[in-house]
């Protein structure tokens, strides 16, 4: 009885010199003589030159992937020094009625910012009547409390949005919460919001980082907290 013969296949072939590793070095001539269709062109390459571009197109792509982590470490850089700029000058705020101005005016100049907005609520009796208090509904105030991260996004209709100067323009958003601590303290209601406004759709996305939004909420948050 003749058992049927199983054809080798390619995987067969690729364990094969896996396991062998010997082989080329006795049939060196081989490396020589395969060819292959070059991508960057029509002509045949051995397969010297084929690793050769294959390393080419690895290291180029590395290149690429460490021009932008320098890109984007510059980018960082910048924009903590901004951070920390803001930090100061809100520090730096004597009177605690003029700290929302400082808030939103450091927002738009350093951060370029085209809109800002905030309210703060549960203020002190000498700040009830300030401009920074009015128009905040309790469904605000409840949306507020529940974000616990800053909210990047198309504008969506929010009620808060009515702060702004032109909120017809506001087509992303950044919605910073305020509270005392940490921004993702869900038992710590909020006592304000911050609103972020640009006419570019793609500004505030809700794919983008959100590491330095948390940083400057926790920051005017800290800063507001004197109105209370």
């Amino acid at each position: 009885m003749t058992l049927p013969i199983t054809p080798i296949t390619e995987d067969d072939i690729a364990q094969y010199l896996a396991a062998t590793p010997g082989f080329f070095e006795r049939h060196a001539e081989l490396l020589a003589s395969v060819t292959f269709a070059s991508p960057h062109g029509q002509r045949a390459v051995s397969l010297h030159e084929r690793q050769a571009e294959m390393l080419r197109d690895k290291i180029k792509l590395l290149e690429q992937r460490v021009m932008e982590m320098v890109r984007h470490s510059n980018e960082n850089a910048a924009i903590a020094g901004k951070v920390h700029q803001w930090a100061r000058q809100l520090a730096g705020v004597r009177w605690a009625a003029e700290v929302p101005q400082a808030v939103e005016q450091g927002i738009r100049t350093l951060f370029d910012v085209p809109q800002v907005a905030l309210r703060v609520w549960g203020v002190a009796p000498a700040h009830l009547n300030a401009p920074f208090t009015q128009g905040v509904s309790e469904d605000v105030r409840a949306f507020a409390s529940s974000l616990t991260m800053p909210f990047c996004g198309p504008n969506l209709g929010f009620e808060a949005t009515a702060w702004l100067q032109d909120a017809q323009e506001a087509r992303s958003l950044a919605l910073l919460p305020l509270r005392e601590g940490a921004i993702d303290s869900a038992d710590s209601p909020a006592f304000g919001l911050v609103v972020l406004a640009s006419h570019d759709a793609q500004r505030f996305d809700a794919t983008m980082g959100t590491d330095f939004l948390v940083r400057m909420a926790e920051l005017a948050s800290s800063a507001l907290s004197r109105l209370q």
